[in-house]
């Protein structure tokens, strides 16, 4: 099993920024890719960021130039910048990984439960 626990979410000011974190652990053979979604109130979930373990990235219009996804590969974990945030990215941030566990040969999607993002005007 393979569990992802996201952290860094809070309540920041318009124009101000935020890291968030996430974690993979359990039995891991490899990651693929890992990736940010978010899920406004009354909103369905939508795609924020994504990045491959060879670093190659992919974001929403609307998050780029203000957000960064990187990943340490080592330690399983994925990380979103978040620079020049807006009221309207206010939502719950979800962290997605891509794994092939331990003794297996195929991706299975894991989801983490989710971090806040509350940006106020």
């Amino acid at each position: 099993q393979v569990q992802l626990v996201e952290s860094g979410g809070g309540l920041v000011q318009a124009g101000g920024s935020l890291r968030l974190s996430c974690a993979a652990s359990g039995s891991i053979f490899r990651i693929n890719v890992m990736g940010w979604y978010r899920q406004a109130p009354g909103k369905q979930r939508e795609l924020v960021a994504t990045i491959t373990n060879g670093g190659s990235t992919n974001y929403a219009d609307s998050v780029k130039g203000r957000f960064t996804s990187s990943r340490d590969n080592a330690k399983h974990t994925v990380y979103l910048q978040m620079n020049s945030l807006k009221p309207e990215d206010t939502a719950v941030y979800y962290c997605n990984a891509l794994v092939v566990p331990t003794g297996g040969n195929y991706d299975i999607v894991y989801w983490g439960k989710g971090t806040l993002v509350t940006v106020s005007s």
